[in-house]
């Protein structure tokens, strides 16, 4: 993490230096060699390590400065708009890396997100909980999976119609969302089932934030008119011998056995390496 911000603060201070060393090189090069591709440069830094919006001021200010150096060059032209005309058109062209990068974030948005929902796609989680993973077997630190089993999603599809599901589960996400953390991660893995990753959180802390969630859930949802409970299978991992496909597996296990139990319920549980086995249930 701090190696990030290192990395993010360089590259603002080293676009800081060409925004302001690129229009002096200009200047001082004269009317006969251009510039014009370098000025690209900071443009595209501060509009990757920033954000798309910053990178239009800067090309805006890009362009502005250019217009400047022009001026204070002493080139002339015909008509003194064909200066704001140039700017205009290499405006344009300054925003093309700037656009681009917008299109490649969509793409990349679009690529790990469920397009109903909003959540994380599966794709994406298991890529997630495998750096989970791997975190926590190098510092021994617990993170929670938590696996969401909509009860009787298909009569409620077959009774309301899929207008009204697809409704419920945007509405689903949504109160989830509202009833964990930022860094907690939620994902639609199926039609009607949905997983969170809860990192660096213990069994206690697990229990605690997935039973208020769950609880808000029926609540909102009984007020919302839409008559929906869930299974949940709850378990804890530290520096899991496992792959991300398993972790998910073996939550979806235990989300199973609530199901088989009646569901509308709630299972937590440790999990405990077959080899280091101490008392404690293996729900594998």
């Amino acid at each position: 993490m701090v190696v990030e911000k290192i990395h993010r603060l360089f590259l603002i201070i080293t676009g800081g230096i060409l925004l302001v060393a690129i229009p002096a090189l200009d200047y001082l090069s004269g009317r006969e060699i251009s510039f014009s591709l370098f000025y690209l440069i900071p443009i595209t830094i501060f509009a990757w390590v920033v954000s798309n919006d910053f990178g239009i001021a800067i090309a805006i200010l890009c362009a502005v400065i250019w217009m400047m150096v022009e001026v204070i060059s002493g080139i002339t032209y015909s008509n003194s708009m064909i200066h704001l005309w140039n700017a205009v058109i290499r405006l344009g062209f300054f925003l093309l890396p700037v656009l681009l990068l917008r299109l490649l974030e969509q793409e990349r948005r679009l690529s790990r997100t469920d397009p109903l929902t909003g959540a994380c796609n599966n794709r994406f989680f298991i890529e997630l909980l495998q750096r989970e993973i791997d975190r926590s077997i190098r510092y021994e630190n617990p993170f929670t999976v938590a696996f969401i089993d909509t009860d009787d999603f298909k009569i409620i599809n077959d009774t309301f119609g899929h207008t009204f599901g697809d409704a419920a589960l945007q509405t689903i996400v949504s109160i989830m969302k509202k009833h964990l953390r930022k860094t907690d991660l939620i994902a639609r893995v199926g039609g009607d089932e949905f997983a969170i990753l809860l990192p660096e959180t213990d069994s206690a802390a697990a229990q605690s934030a997935i039973g208020n969630m769950a609880s808000k859930m029926v609540d909102e949802l009984n007020e919302m008119k839409y008559p929906i409970t869930f299974s949940i299978g709850v378990l804890t991992f530290t520096a899991p011998s496992l792959s991300a496909d398993e972790v998910l597996g073996v939550t979806d296990k235990m989300m199973y056995l609530v199901k088989n139990n009646g569901k509308n319920d709630i299972r937590y549980e440790i999990y405990t390496e077959p080899e280091k086995s101490s008392g404690k249930a293996d729900p594998s």
